[in-house]
């Protein structure tokens, strides 16, 4: 039997409420459900305002459940939040989710300042098409990274993202059911080949620095169990089989 929670946290023990997290776990838990609200809400947020611009009622449909549950799913992980002390009411508009920095920024994998968003949410949307092409990108970066934390040791958080997972899928498909009508002809494809360069090595970012340094120390708690170069490159497995059906790559 282990002698100490870390240990029985390396063994494969669940933590069920926050009521015996240790510092360090709560500190580490409670970062990253900040980046993933941040990122969920920041997201939808960009995505809204490109509803109206959808060609037609279908895309604006898409587009419109994309942004409504993406907002849920922030909603969901912002309650376990709450159960750690977060204050939900005053998180969910304490900073402008819409804003962007410049096209043309080269920001890394680093966080700006208090936002916990994935730097990826700060570069600017231009467009349908852009959008749906960083969707495609981004939608397969977001189900390799469910996949890790959905085994985190906090059962909470880890049922709550096998819930989202089939959701965060459907917008994965439906970002490639636009793109694949995007592509139909040669303007588009051109087009969607433009935001591919621009999108791809910024997605990538989002998983993080390789070889870092903290991976075994959330290990050791559970939170962690593929580094991130592991889970880098199953998604760029996964978008080169996307892109090649796509005739993109």
């Amino acid at each position: 039997m282990a002698e100490t929670l870390e240990a029985y946290l390396a063994e494969g023990g669940k933590l069920t409420s926050p009521v015996h997290a240790p510092p360090r776990y709560r500190g580490e838990l409670m970062r990253w459900m900040a980046s993933f609200v941040d990122s969920e809400l920041a997201g939808a947020a960009g995505f809204a305002d490109l509803i109206n611009a959808a060609p037609g009622l279908k895309a604006r449909i898409a587009a419109a459940r994309i942004v409504l549950e993406k907002t849920d799913h922030a909603e969901r992980v912002l309650k376990l939040m709450g159960d750690f002390g977060a204050d939900e009411a005053r998180y969910a508009v304490h900073r402008p989710w819409a804003a962007r920095g410049a096209r043309e920024a080269e920001l890394g994998p680093r966080r700006q300042g208090g936002d916990m968003r994935l730097s990826v949410f700060h570069y600017p949307l231009q467009g349908w098409t852009d959008a749906v092409t960083f969707n495609v990108l981004m939608g397969e970066a977001v189900g390799v990274q469910l996949e890790e934390y959905a085994r985190v040791s906090y059962t909470p958080l880890a049922e709550t993202l096998r819930a989202i997972a089939p959701r965060e899928r459907r917008h994965a498909e439906l970002g490639r059911e636009g793109l694949r009508a995007i592509v139909s002809d040669e303007a588009g494809r051109a087009e969607a080949m433009a935001s591919v360069a621009y999108w791809r090595p910024r997605v990538a970012e989002s998983f993080g620095l390789e070889g870092s340094g903290r991976f075994e120390g959330l290990q050791r708690l559970g939170l962690r169990h593929r580094r991130n170069e592991d889970l880098l490159n199953d998604w760029r497995r996964r978008v080169d089989a996307v892109l090649a059906d796509l005739k993109l790559a």
